[in-house]
């Protein structure tokens, strides 16, 4: 989609009424939704996150930036993520957050980010994570320079690519929570985007097709 079209629109989306749980739930798998039904934060006491979900302009079209996190003994070890991480104490909020940590991982500065509004947050119960994802938008094309200790690299989604639904398919995987079942998923290129960044990027969908 030609970006000039794009980022004159996008800003319609603060009247949209967010799909929340409805679109979330169509990129979870059976398990993690029965855990998700049972689940009362205010006993998990969860700890707080923020990523953000950036669309930028490369050869006058649309892309939406992924990341591809590194190796490590962790839950999250090699999947595909938006930039983001956990809330520090300097962090006056959670868009704070968000911005921080794509500038960390990622370079692009703050002030390069028109942050448009906050979606709805997902819980992750492998690492007791609470997650606010923000849309924002860069109206230059970026030169990623990437932080090499989380990051192991950019994955640029073509923003009719996002909206194709022949992207969307099912994978089996084995999780933290369980062995061999049959998860739903994004296939962009080689990669499987799954989990909760899989449904973060369902609520942004369904969002974005209320407008293009």
């Amino acid at each position: 989609m030609d970006f000039t079209y794009f980022s004159k629109h996008l800003p319609k989306i603060l009247n949209e009424e967010l799909p929340s749980t409805n679109a979330h739930i169509k990129m979870a798998p059976l398990e993690r939704i029965a855990v998700l039904e049972k689940v009362n934060l205010a006993d998990k006491n969860p700890k707080k996150a923020a990523v953000m979900m950036l669309f930028y302009p490369k050869k006058g079209l649309t892309y939406l930036a992924l990341i591809l996190r590194n190796s490590y003994p962790g839950v999250h070890s090699s999947q595909v993520a938006f930039p983001g991480g956990k809330i520090e104490e300097h962090d006056e909020n959670l868009e704070i957050t968000a911005l921080r940590e794509t500038h960390e991982e990622i370079g692009i500065s703050p002030d390069k980010i028109d942050t448009i509004r906050a979606f709805s947050e997902v819980y992750i119960p492998p690492s007791n994570f609470l997650v606010q994802p923000f849309l924002g938008i860069c109206r230059e094309e970026i030169v990623f320079q990437i932080q090499q200790s989380e990051v192991a690299g950019i994955i640029e989604l073509p923003f009719t690519d996002l909206m194709n639904e022949a992207i969307v398919c099912t994978k089996m995987m084995d999780t933290s929570y369980a062995q061999s079942i049959e998860v739903p998923c994004f296939k962009v290129g080689n990669h499987y985007i799954w989990g909760a960044t899989a449904m973060m990027m369902s609520e942004l969908k369904e969002t974005l097709k209320k407008l293009f």
